[in-house]
């Protein structure tokens, strides 16, 4: 059975949006997804019949990356920082709750 429609608008993980409603929520065209998809910085579902969709989770980062590029920064070296970015803020929460979880004696 599939999932309850209220449980997903709330589930920040499910796939609600074309790339068509992307773009008009982010202010940008589809090829700049399209190529923020072909260098990893977004990751949309396919359907069944191949269509791109996107969560609210896989969009966040488009839409500082929209405005780094907008700034001049080439889209490569905006997906890089944004990924950098991500990957340092998880060590720093990691370290954290290790940190956190030790006794001090």
């Amino acid at each position: 059975m599939g999932q309850n429609p209220d449980d997903m608008f709330g589930d920040e993980d499910y796939p609600a949006y074309t790339i068509g409603q992307a773009t008009l929520m982010l202010g940008t065209t589809q090829d700049f997804l399209r190529r923020m998809d072909a260098a990893k910085l977004i990751n949309p579902h396919r359907s069944t019949g191949g269509h791109r969709r996107c969560s609210r989770y896989q969009l966040r980062p488009a839409a500082p990356g929209r405005e780094m590029v907008d700034q001049g920064t080439a889209l490569e070296a905006t997906c890089r920082i944004i990924i950098l970015d991500d990957q340092l803020e998880e060590a720093l929460r990691h370290n954290q709750q290790h940190h956190g979880t030790q006794r001090h004696d």
